[in-house]
């Protein structure tokens, strides 16, 4: 299969905006990383000094302030050309508004909040497929912070407290939007302990590769299978492809599970891996376009 021409951005969260604004309360001054790194990686992907951005605030339940503090963060980048596609069920994700705007732009943005709901209004749809076709077909890029982060992938955690991740049945695994295959992404990994989260997860499909994403910390996805990680975090690789004892099946729900044999790898900026050979590359050098 032909890889896809575009480019995924995934993103752990707290931008120092995100988080913040999930709790209602915005914070329009506190950009830093995310007005510099993240938003100016996502233009200059897009290989336009000005490209067409539609920020899609599905996840958030609070998508007028969230739509407006993206507004505001672009704009100080001086890019202008940015929409809020402000789709919130599944009866509005067919209309031909959106879809002429999905085909039209350069880059989407989806923001965070319920990763659940990216899955249970856009799954099956054909602003979905046409997503897809874009990713796959031209130098389009899809980016996403949080939840819009964790429904890139086909497995797709929606629920787990970290606190019992150790015991059987506390993870909650459902199908994402199946941009990236035999992944699981998780998000804000260091700061809310979802190591284990990510590795039950894995445990139950050794095949996964499991991808844990600090905050202020993302991946850019190039060619579907090449990771580079941005940011100023850590990201946390989990390969589950040569685990021997694995209990996860045997034992009932509740009880705490042991796996052997997992392999972890931790990621700094600009340090690599491929997805496909299962492989750490290590530092590349980095263009002055990437943060």
């Amino acid at each position: 299969m032909d890889h896809p021409l575009g480019h995924l951005v995934s993103v752990g969260g707290a931008e120092d905006k995100g988080t913040d604004l999930e709790k209602g309360i915005v914070q329009r001054n506190r950009l830093n990383f995310f007005e510099l790194g993240i938003l100016k990686t996502v233009i200059s992907l897009s290989g336009k000094d000005n490209p067409r951005v539609e920020v899609i605030t599905t996840a958030s339940s609070i998508p007028d302030e969230v739509g407006q503090n993206y507004f505001d963060a672009f704009a100080k980048l001086g890019c202008n050309n940015v929409g809020h596609i402000r789709i919130r069920n599944r009866e509005e994700v067919g209309h031909h508004e959106y879809i002429e705007r999905l085909e039209a732009c350069d880059c989407v943005m989806f923001s965070g909040g319920n990763q659940l709901r990216l899955s249970s209004i856009f799954g099956g749809t054909h602003f979905l497929d046409v997503l897809k076709h874009r990713y796959h077909s031209s130098k389009f890029v899809i980016a996403g912070t949080s939840a819009g982060a964790m429904a890139m992938s086909n497995t797709m955690i929606y629920e787990g407290n970290a606190a019992l991740a150790h015991l059987k049945g506390e993870v909650k695994i459902t199908t994402g939007l199946g941009l990236l295959q035999n992944v699981i992404i998780d998000t804000h990994f260091d700061k809310r302990g979802r190591f284990n989260r990510l590795a039950q997860a894995v445990a139950a499909q050794p095949g996964a590769i499991g991808i844990g994403l600090g905050e202020d910390t993302g991946v850019i996805v190039s060619n579907g299978d090449e990771l580079k990680a941005i940011g100023s975090g850590c990201v946390v690789i989990i390969d589950g492809r040569k685990i021997e004892y694995n209990n996860i099946a045997d034992i009932k729900f509740g009880q705490p599970i042991s796996v052997e044999n997992i392999i972890v790898h931790m990621m700094s900026k600009g340090d690599c891996y491929n997805l496909d050979k299962r492989k750490f590359l290590g530092a590349v050098i980095e263009s002055d376009n990437e943060d």
